[in-house]
Formats: structure tokens, C-alpha cells, sequence
């Protein structure tokens, strides 16, 4: 039995070199035979490949072990050589001295052979040292792969306090000093031999040293595809690959000229002004020149990009090529805005701008996006925009289009939202097929070291979660620099997955130039002023090289600082500011050449009766043959064909037949949010899925007729802000798409209030970006409690941008269209299905683009009374900012005393109230379906019908929320303060709603009786 399991120790080394599909094999089973002990059948086991038995290769080791196992059962079936073979094995003959060759007829016998080969066992080297030694080696090579890094030369400053482990000390891998010329054969697991496959451990420890331990450290171990960590391997292994010629090292120094002469210009102009300049990391520029430059030689044709204000102002100048003189004209305090809103400050804005790369003679299209100081928040927003060009392109591998995503150390390891855009990466309606992230590393955030802002040893570390490989360089080496953003380009071209490159450098200010850093990192900043700037570095190096001479270099800086004072001269003659010029997303064929509309009309939003019965029978069936739905569905789909057959329908067939109309058109819709595919309230049933096959599914929108549009409609990860910003940056791309994000309760798009605020209600004020987003935000106080009830509608309503205060001109015949022109966003709340298709179209037809904030309903989705003629979707039909009352009161207007102003969903728990209190005669309710902008002339007109009548505001939502601190004024102002406002509702509280079934019932009763109190606010002023 010993000698069983000493053979097979001794034949493992030798079947080595296998397949890794083979590696993943499980053992044979334990073999218990009756009466004898227990024992393991011989199991397959691998080794690393040995040089002294070449024919045991990854191909002929299963016939030596199939040998090997015959030999086992009867040594006289196979040829003697192999049984001499096995037999020195079994005694002991370390591999080389195992084989001998057959003996010739009328030589000795096999018995003699095996004597001789014995004999040779006690000559030998010490097999098991040997194999204890190659394993080491190996354990050697793979601690520097995986935690080289710790001990690369990273930090500029040389300050960094972060204990590693301490990988240069071989006694740690069980080797010893003596070993260091000894030969070691190389696993294929490495490429820091080149041709050689064996080298001296001195050299192994050499090449590992000079791959991971320098000015470029590589995270990559993480990534569980083999291909992938072989392909890294190579890049930063082979002895070598970091060389460039004096035409590249040149280029290298003209554009870190650039980088670094234009902060030392704009610091000499304007000392005293922000401008979060990029001192101490200006390897920035010449890093994203090489991205781009190798990302455009593998045929990419449009790059959008996001970053934070540091260095923005340097990349639109020396990247995106912006007119210096527009930069500079900026820091004018005297110049005055030529465009309607806000503006932003000139470390926020975007530009737009197609050139030729020079590098590779190509046409590219570079777009910045703006972005507020919110920092990491246009992470998702370009990841939206990129998407949505390669979507417009039929660019499905992301070729010719992609993102490139700037980041601050400290903000991309602590917000959020760096965490959900990564978790974007790789789902199917989301992917841009790799973003490459440069994180500007000044290892500082604000006034906060790094060992208080986060809890990983790098601010890199989210990346880990999607495998991205991050590769560390040092900025004061621009060679590494280039070098490593050439891989990172190669990486996302290749694999089409994200890549981070963390540039560690130093903030050479404070956080801002008048900030004093020295109250708060004196050590970090005595050091800086001791640094060496890193053009200076580079040029020495150079010069020493002789790759430039002294004269050239200098010659270089003098062409790039004239070029920086004549632009300075022109700014001078700037005296207007034009946003428009700093546009990201430009849609030049939409407007008309000065930026405004076409056109201040928009036609009716109805549509023909065939149109709707065709997209009604669509919406009722199923247009796949043999697809097999739910019976569940079944019904629902004959309920749809029932509400045809009688020309009516429900929200979600209302919303079927606006799709449906736009994709006719050639509209595409997407549609994404969490749910939305069948519908939080399981009533949209946009996708069917098959009941007998897994993962087939229909979505009959895109079976609506030949050359429509195509419909998107996916769910989202459970993120709010990350897909409501990628949403928006969709949106962005073309004017003509409606782009819709639905929240799976309408309380929950709170957490992405930042896109709401930042981006969608002031995005055109700041940035001169106009949008069509549309956002869907169930609502309605139903007893659910308080987090599953309120959209908020009070935050939208406190963001429009109309004065409460002033009543607009109404006699112009386009008010309505002028209104919507002029306002930030529009919000509505629709309380018919009929309204709500109508206002889904609009957001099309009109001739600009604003935000649409809709309150969506939740029971209504399912109540008998709110359904819709197709009288009232039917051409020359259009959106109802105001829907009056049409009952009997408005056939007797003297008689009425109150009429009851509301907006959604209470509409009918009112009409419904008053019918049963016999009050139809005496109480109007009208309806305000468009909040923002605010119907004037059409609620002047409507109070104007009922001249005896008080006036009421009635909501279901607690006075301190809902609409009337945004309704009350306005509707004062529409009938020129001629009557008091009234209030029936629920009263103040901090949480939206109760969680009490109860409770609730009886506010709801409580206002109602408010409501229909006709003496409830008599001697009240």
C-alpha cells in the first residue's frame, strides 16, 4: 500500500502541464474493499510542468496515467520500458533518471535495470526540496501579482503612512539567499521571461520588482477570468513593454507644456480667483490625450465624458480644444449675460465639439458634461448619454462610442452613487460597454486625510465589485502615466468593460487657490513646496536623454505662452456671455439657427379611431404564435378587448395607445425604473413572458405595425438616483424620444432628489439644456402608510419658476404654448386616462423640450369611473389643463355656492361624497390638471361661471404638503384677489400619511364633511 501511494507521489510531477477545464475535475471516489483497510484510488493530481521529461506535455499526460493505471493492475501488459519506468518511480528515482531505455536482446535483466536505477535514487538532488522550491517560486511570483502594488513607488510625495506586507523578503516563501542563482522553470502563469522559461531567482525577483513595485501598481488578481489576468499579465510582465520612442516622449512634453504652463498662466492673470486648478496632477492632460489617442486608433468616433470642477477649466481648454479667449473672458467680472437664466460658474460647464485627432487623423466628437459641485452625481448622467448615441448608432458593442469618467479620490471612494453607475455597468439595457475612470488622486479631500474618509487602503476599491481592473501609477512619472492609459484604452477595446487608472499625485493649493491648506496637513504641504514640478522633471529627463535640447524645450514653452497672451488680448473684446457656446448636448436640426423654437404651436395630440382600435387589438393579444401566457393575463387581455369593443379605456390601455401612436410615428420610447415591465400595480403587462419556456418573452409594442420605432422597457437595478440620472443623460441624446423613469412608489424618488434638484429643474437655467424627461410618480393617500403614499408633489411645486404673485398676459391666442415655453418644468396630475395619453403625446409634439413631473394614480388604475371615451382621444381632442365641472351645477351656475377646486385622485372621493349628500345643484368641482405652469385663464374663467360661489381648495394630502401652498396664491391672483381662498384637507403633520387604516378613514372623513359644510367658514375672513 506504501509503495502504491509513493508511486503515485512520484509520477504526479511528471503528468503536470493539463487544461484548467481539467483542473475543475473532482477526484475518484474512495475505493473500500470488504475485510482490507480503507484506501484512495489514485488520483489524478497536477503539477507544474518539468523540463526533464518533455514528452509528459498537456496532451500525453492521460495516456501516461491510463499506463500507468494498466501497469498498476498487471506490470506484464504494457512494454518493459514502461514497466522499468514505474518500476524506478516506485523506488525512488526523481524525474530524469525514472526512464532508461530498453534493454537490447541478450542483455541483463529487468531485474538488474531496476538495481542500477536504485542507485541512482541516493545520487539524485533531493526531490521533494525540489518541487518545495519550484512551489515557492511560484507562491513568490503570485504574492507580487496579487499584492505588488502594496509596495509600489506610488505616491509622488514619498509620505504615504499605509503598513503592507513585506513582500521582498524570500525567507517569507521558505527560500533562501543561497537559491537566488539557482534555476526555476516559470509557470505559465507569468511573462517576466519572455522567451526564456526559466530563469535565476535573482532575475525572477528583478523583473517581479521592476513589473509591480515601481511607479506602476496593478490591482488585477480579483478578476475571476483567467484570459483576462493572462492578458494583464502580459501588458505589465514582459520585460520591455515600456519603452517609446523619441517621437512619443516628445509629444508626451509638448502636452504636459500645455497642462502645466496654462494653470501658471491663469495663476499669474488671476491670483486671487477659483478656478480649482490641476497643479500637482497636470499629468492628467497628457493621461486623457493618450485614452483618447489610442481609443480613436481602435475606431472610436465619440467621446463623452464626465468630471468634477478640478481641472475642468484645463481639460476644456487643452483636451476638448475650447477658444482660450472664451475661457479667459470668464474670469471678466464686467461681462454680462446674453441668455435667460441662472448661468453657472465657469468651472461647471460643458462643451460640445468635433475635431480632427491629430495622433490618428480621424474625426472625433468630445462632449464634457456639465456639472454641478455635486461632483460624482454626472457619473450616471453620462453613462445615460453614452448609451444613448451608441443606441442611435446601432453601435451594440460599444466600437465607436464611450464614456470616460473623471473622478476626485475622496469623492469616488464616499458617494453612493459611484457604487450604483458601476452596478450599471454589465445589465443589459444599461451597459456602455466599458467606461474608462481616471480618479485624480490628490490624497486629500478638501481638508480630510484619507485615513478618516475611508476604510479601504484605496480610494479605488469600489471598482472591485464589477472586476474592473485598477492600475495605480504614480503622476510625477508621465511616462507610467502614458503608458498605463495606453493599457487601460487596449483593456476596454478589448473586453468592453470598465477600467480604472488611479492617478496619485498632490493638490499644490488648497482646496481652491485663497484656501490655506496648512491649518490642516502642515507635513503633506512642507513637503510640496519642497516637490520638484513634474514638467520640469520631465524635461530634465529629456534633455539628459538627448531627446530634446534645452533650446527646444524652452522654444516650446515661449509658443505655447504666446499663444496663451494672445488669447488673453482677444478675451478683452468679449463683453457678452454666450451659454450656448458652452452647450454639451447641442440638437442643432430641432431649433432653429439662434437656439429658439421652430415654432410657438403644437398640433392636436389626438389620433384617428383606426389608429386606436389597431393599437387596442395590439394591446388585447398576443402576436406571438405558440407563446403561452398566464391565465391571469388571459383575462386581462380580454378585459382590454372588452373596453375596445365598447370604445373605452382604463390607464394602462391609455397609456397603450399613446406609446403605441408615438412608435407608429417613429418615436422610440424607453421606458425603466424599478417593476415597470409588468407594473408595480400589476397592470401594464408590457412584457409577456412564456409560461413553458424560460426566459422567452414578447413585448407586443414592438409588433405594433412595419417600420415603427422600437420600444425599450426595462427594469432597473433597485436604484433611483444612478438610473434616474442614466435616464436623463438618455434623454439628452435626442429631442425626439420619449424617455420615461418610472419610481416604483412615487415616496421613493426621494432618494435621488439630487438628479431632481441639480439637473432637471435647473438644468436649462444653468446650463441653456433643455430636456424632455418625463418622470412617473404614483401618488395617493390610500392608506398605505407613510412611505408608500405621497410623491411629494409640494418639492416639485416649490421648484417652478412662476411668480404667484403676478397674473400673466392672457390675450396672446399661444398663452398656453408660451406658459410651457417659459417655465422650468410642467407638472400635472391627471385624473382621466384620456388626459393622460393626451399629455404623453404633447411632451412630443411641442416644438422645445421641458421636464414632465406626473403624479400617477394607484387605485384609479383600477376604478370603474376612471375610464375614457375614445370620443375624447380622437383628432382635434387635446391635453385639459382644467377640467370643469359638467354635471348640473354648471347648467345652473346662480345656484351654486361653493365650487370645490382639487386635482387627482380626490376628485372622485368628492363627486362621489356630494352625490351622496344631494349637493350636485350647489357644489361645482373642478378639476386642475396642469399645476405648472399654472392655469390662469382658464380657472379666471371658471370662477367666473359661478359668481355667487366661495372658493375652496380641497386635497387629500396634509396641509403642510400636497398643493395648496403652491395653489392657494395663485388661485388669489387669477380672480385678483377677489375672494378668500378656503381650505379643506387634512391638517399639518410631519410624516405624509398614517399607517392607521382608521386613522385615515376618518381624515378622509373629516374634510369631506369640511368640504361639504356649506356654513363650515362663515364670519371667517
Amino acid at each position: 500500500m506504501h509503495g502504491l501511494r509513493t508511486t503515485v507521489g512520484r509520477i504526479r510531477p511528471l503528468i503536470a502541464a493539463q487544461s484548467s477545464h481539467r483542473q475543475s475535475q473532482p477526484p475518484r471516489p474512495m475505493l473500500v474493499v470488504e475485510g482490507a483497510p480503507r484506501m484512495f484510488a489514485p488520483v489524478r493530481r497536477l503539477g507544474t510542468p518539468v523540463a526533464a521529461e518533455p514528452f509528459l506535455n498537456g496532451t500525453s499526460s492521460n495516456y501516461v496515467e491510463e499506463m500507468y493505471y494498466a501497469w498498476l493492475e498487471n506490470p506484464s501488459c504494457v512494454h518493459k520500458s514502461w514497466d522499468i519506468f514505474f518500476r524506478n518511480a516506485n523506488a525512488g528515482a526523481p524525474p530524469g533518471a525514472a526512464y532508461q531505455s530498453p534493454p537490447s536482446l541478450g542483455s541483463g535483466t529487468v531485474q538488474g535495470v531496476v538495481n542500477n536505477a536504485q542507485a541512482l535514487v541516493g545520487t539524485q538532488p533531493n526531490v521533494e526540496k525540489l518541487v518545495k522550491d519550484h512551489l515557492a517560486v511560484q507562491a513568490l511570483i503570485r504574492a507580487y501579482q496579487i499584492r505588488g502594488h502594496h509596495i509600489a513607488r506610488l505616491d509622488p510625495l514619498g509620505i504615504s503612512s499605509v503598513d503592507f506586507v513585506d513582500l521582498q523578503n524570500i525567507g517569507n516563501f521558505g527560500l533562501e539567499e543561497s537559491d537566488l542563482d539557482t534555476m526555476f522553470r516559470l509557470p505559465r502563469t507569468t511573462f517576466i521571461g519572455g522567451s526564456e522559461r526559466a530563469l535565476p531567482l535573482r532575475e525572477i525577483v528583478g523583473h517581479l520588482e521592476n513589473a509591480y513595485c515601481q511607479h506602476i501598481g496593478v490591482e488585477f488578481m480579483f478578476i475571476n477570468d483567467l484570459e483576462q489576468c493572462q492578458w494583464i499579465r502580459q501588458k505589465f510582465e514582459t520585460p520591455g513593454v515600456m519603452q517609446f520612442g523619441p517621437e512619443e516622449k516628445r509629444r508626451l512634453l509638448a502636452r504636459l507644456i500645455r497642462s502645466t504652463r496654462f494653470e501658471e498662466f491663469l495663476q499669474r492673470k488671476w491670483s486671487s480667483e477659483k478656478r480649482f486648478g490641476l497643479e500637482g496632477c497636470e499629468s492628467l492632460i497628457p493621461a486623457l490625450k493618450t485614452i483618447i489617442d489610442k481609443s480613436s486608433e481602435s475606431g472610436i468616433e465619440s467621446f463623452i465624458m464626465g468630471m468634477p470642477h478640478r481641472g475642468r477649466l484645463n481639460v476644456l481648454a487643452n483636451l476638448i480644444r475650447m477658444d482660450l479667449d472664451q475661457i479667459f473672458c470668464q474670469f471678466d467680472s464686467n461681462l454680462e449675460a446674453a441668455d435667460e437664466g441662472s448661468g453657472d460658474v465657469k468651472y461647471h460647464l460643458g462643451m460640445h465639439l468635433r475635431r480632427i485627432n491629430k495622433a490618428t487623423d480621424r474625426d472625433i466628437t468630445l462632449s464634457l458634461m456639465a456639472n454641478p459641485s455635486h461632483l460624482e452625481a454626472v457619473d450616471p448622467i453620462v453613462q445615460g448619454k453614452t448609451k444613448a448615441e451608441q443606441f442611435y448608432r446601432d453601435d451594440t458593442e460599444g466600437k465607436k462610442v464611450m464614456s470616460i469618467l473623471l473622478h476626485g479620490d475622496a469623492a469616488f471612494a464616499g458617494q453612493g452613487i459611484v457604487y450604483e453607475t458601476f452596478h450599471l455597468s454589465d445589465l443589459p439595457s444599461y451597459t456602455t460597454h466599458g467606461t474608462i475612470h481616471v480618479v485624480v488622486n490628490n490624497q486629500i479631500g478638501f481638508t480630510t486625510d484619507p485615513r478618516v474618509a475611508r476604510s479601504s487602503p484605496y480610494p479605488t476599491d469600489v471598482a472591485r465589485v464589477v472586476n474592473a481592473p485598477i492600475f495605480h501609477v504614480n503622476a510625477d512619472d508621465p511616462e507610467a502615466v502614458m503608458y498605463v492609459c495606453q493599457v487601460a484604452a487596449e483593456w476596454r477595446n478589448t473586453f468592453h468593460k470598465d477600467v480604472v487608472v488611479d492617478l496619485v499625485g498632490y493638490r499644490r493649493n488648497g482646496h481652491n487657490e485663497m484656501d490655506e491648506p496648512m491649518f490642516t496637513q502642515p507635513h503633506m504641504y512642507k513637503q510640496i513646496k519642497k516637490q520638484k514640478r513634474v514638467l520640469q522633471k520631465l524635461s530634465e529627463k529629456l534633455i539628459a536623454e538627448g531627446v530634446v535640447s534645452a533650446k527646444e524645450y524652452e522654444e516650446e514653452v515661449a509658443k505655447y505662452d504666446n499663444i496663451c497672451a494672445e488669447a488673453y488680448a482677444r478675451s478683452k473684446d468679449e463683453k457678452i456671455m454666450h451659454s450656448n457656446y458652452w452647450l454639451d448636448s447641442p440638437w442643432p436640426d430641432f431649433f432653429a439657427k439662434d437656439g429658439q423654437p421652430k415654432s410657438m404651436s403644437c398640433p392636436s395630440t389626438g389620433i384617428s379611431e383606426e389608429d386606436l382600435s389597431h393599437i387596442g387589438n395590439a394591446a388585447s393579444s398576443v402576436p406571438v404564435e405558440g407563446f403561452t401566457i398566464h391565465a391571469g393575463l388571459t383575462r386581462i387581455l380580454k378585459a382590454r378587448a372588452n373596453m375596445l369593443s365598447q370604445r373605452v379605456c382604463d390607464w394602462a390601455l391609455g397609456e397603450y395607445m399613446a406609446f403605441g401612436s408615438l412608435l407608429k410615428e417613429r418615436i422610440h420610447i424607453r421606458l425603466s425604473g424599478q417593476d415597470v415591465e409588468r407594473g408595480t400595480f400589476s397592470h401594464r403587462h408590457h412584457v409577456l413572458h412564456d409560461q413553458d419556456v424560460d426566459k422567452q418573452t414578447c413585448v407586443p409594442l414592438n409588433h405594433i405595425s412595419s417600420g415603427q420605432a422600437l420600444y425599450t422597457v426595462c427594469n432597473s437595478s433597485l436604484s433611483e438616483y444612478g438610473v434616474l440620472g442614466f435616464e436623463l443623460g438618455f434623454a439628452m441624446a435626442n429631442p425626439n424620444a420619449l424617455v420615461l423613469w418610472e419610481a416604483q412608489f412615487g415616496d421613493f424618488h426621494n432618494t435621488a432628489q439630487c438628479i431632481i434638484d441639480q439637473f432637471i429643474s435647473s438644468g436649462q437655467a444653468k446650463w441653456v439644456r433643455q430636456n424632455g424627461i418625463v418622470l412617473l410618480l404614483p401618488h395617493g393617500m390610500e392608506g398605505m402608510g407613510p412611505e408608500h403614499s405621497s410623491a411629494r408633489p409640494e418639492r416639485f411645486l416649490q421648484m417652478c419658476s412662476d411668480d404667484p404673485d403676478v397674473s400673466p398676459d392672457m390675450s396672446d391666442e399661444d398663452f398656453a404654448i408660451q406658459q410651457l415655453c417659459d417655465c422650468n418644468w410642467i407638472v400635472v396630475n391627471c385624473s382621466t386616462p384620456a388626459n393622460y395619453f393626451h399629455v404623453l403625446r404633447r411632451q412630443i409634439l411641442l416644438p422645445f423640450r421641458k421636464p414632465l413631473i406626473v403624479f400617477t394614480p394607484k387605485s384609479l388604475l383600477r376604478h370603474p369611473e376612471a375610464k375614457s371615451s375614445f370620443d375624447d382621444m380622437l383628432p382635434g381632442t387635446d391635453f385639459q389643463r382644467v377640467i370643469p365641472d359638467a354635471g348640473p351645477a354648471s347648467t345652473n351656475s346662480d345656484k351654486v355656492r361653493r365650487i370645490i377646486f382639487c386635482t387627482g385622485k380626490v376628485y372622485y372621493e368628492l363627486t362621489s361624497e356630494r352625490k351622496n349628500r344631494g349637493m350636485e345643484d350647489t357644489v361645482a368641482v373642478t378639476r386642475i390638471e396642469q399645476l405648472s405652469p399654472f392655469p390662469f385663464d382658464l380657472v379666471k374663467a371658471e370662477t367666473d361661471s359661478f359668481p355667487n360661489a366661495e372658493l375652496l381648495w380641497c386635497q387629500e394630502e396634509h396641509k403642510n404638503h400636497g398643493y395648496y401652498d403652491y395653489v392657494k396664491p395663485r388661485l388669489s391672483t387669477a380672480i385678483d384677489h377677489a375672494h378668500s381662498v378656503r381650505y379643506a384637507g387634512r391638517g399639518p403633520a410631519a410624516a405624509p400619511a398614517t399607517g392607521n387604516k382608521q386613522t385615515h378613514l376618518q381624515e378622509l372623513q373629516r374634510f369631506m364633511d369640511t368640504a361639504f359644510n356649506l356654513e363650515a367658514f362663515s364670519g371667517k375672513r
